[in-house]
């Protein structure tokens, strides 16, 4: 998936760093969850994986690779699905995903407020996706609510199914790798055709937990060997920046506002995001987190300095800073750097 700080990349080199360091044990908790790709790498290595974000498109994400171990089956739907027996699935996942690409198109929310089809009154027509794969994203999102709702599919089909939406629709959006804005031309992945895309289950024989709230509200509930924390590092909030993923997730039909079509986050902001509140923010983790270790993922261009991390953390126990180069996320390559091409991440590691 296309987002910002995403560790996909990253994390063999994280994982090969803390076994360097001696960062080992027997659970893992991703404090700040994004697409899960840290506690999916973290669950195939047979770790009990604990899992949180703010917000509810990454909770989607953890319910269908973290939480779920079960490979879905649609015992309940797959008999009531007219599809053609000329077709060959490898799966039951791939038959449905078959059958929700052929439905006839629709014109939900998301055509009528993020296609320019759908704005023609507004000064700026939103160009976030073609008419036909706004129309595409509504019908697949309004099936998997329907079916939902008649109990033909359970809580993992469910969750599996909107991942599969979540995991797609990045591929086909006509912006540079956020929702903040869109191009005012059309970028050639998003005159594509959208096609639904598998998801990956991974069964680690554990009892993996998830959740969607303030990671700060689970200190006494979540005890685990490892904390992970990849907090954001700049003031550019999360929520604004993917309030299309989380408008596709929830399907809510909220109220929304401006050039961009936003949605309310007023209640998913970080204090990570603010200079003044990042390193008290951060301390509250370190003083109050039930773990052995923390590791912070951080950068060298953060708001805040190395020397200050470095001062607040050694005062709770042992703190090592292993730092590589990186290829710089693109949208962030802007500014005073936009001639670096490469940043250094920074890893943190606390020992008690």
């Amino acid at each position: 998936m296309r987002y910002i700080g995403n560790k996909e990349n990253l994390v063999e080199t994280i994982f090969r760093i803390l076994m360097e360091h001696d960062i080992k044990g027997e659970s893992f908790f991703d404090v700040f969850s994004g697409t899960a790709n840290v506690g999916k790498f973290f669950k195939k290595q047979g770790y009990q994986v604990f899992s949180n974000d703010l917000m509810y498109y990454s909770y989607v994400l953890q319910k269908a690779y973290i939480e779920n171990n079960t490979t879905p089956l649609f015992k309940e739907l797959l008999p009531s699905l007219s599809v053609s027996e000329q077709e060959l699935f490898e799966s039951p996942l791939q038959q449905v995903l078959f059958y929700l690409d052929s439905l006839p198109p629709v014109e939900g929310f998301i055509y009528s407020n993020y296609t320019p089809e759908g704005t023609p009154e507004l000064d700026i027509p939103r160009m976030y996706y073609t008419g036909e794969n706004g129309q595409f994203i509504d019908k697949v999102r309004i099936q998997i609510e329907k079916w939902y709702e008649e109990q033909l599919i359970d809580d993992n089909e469910y969750y599996i199914l909107i991942t599969s939406l979540i995991e797609t629709v990045p591929f086909y959006a006509n912006i540079s790798g956020v929702y903040g804005a869109f191009h005012k031309k059309w970028d050639s992945r998003a005159l594509k055709k959208m096609k639904l895309r598998d998801v990956e289950v991974i069964d680690n024989n554990r009892e993996n937990h998830v959740y969607n709230t303030d990671s700060r509200l689970l200190f006494n509930e979540v005890l685990a060997d490892i904390y992970y924390l990849d907090p954001p590092y700049n003031q550019r909030q999360y929520a604004p920046n993917y309030h299309l993923l989380e408008t596709i997730a929830r399907y809510d039909n909220p109220e929304i506002k401006g050039v961009s079509g936003m949605r309310d986050y007023s209640q998913q902001k970080s204090k990570f995001c603010q200079k003044r509140h990042a390193l008290d923010e951060l301390e509250n983790f370190v003083e109050y987190g039930n773990y052995k270790h923390l590791v912070l993922s951080y950068n060298s261009e953060g708001l805040m300095e190395q020397e200050d991390i470095l001062e607040m953390m050694n005062s709770y126990g042992v703190t090592k800073l292993v730092e590589f180069d990186y290829t710089r996320y693109k949208s962030n390559n802007n500014g005073v750097n936009q001639n670096k091409k490469y940043i250094k991440e920074q890893l943190y590691l606390l020992s008690r």
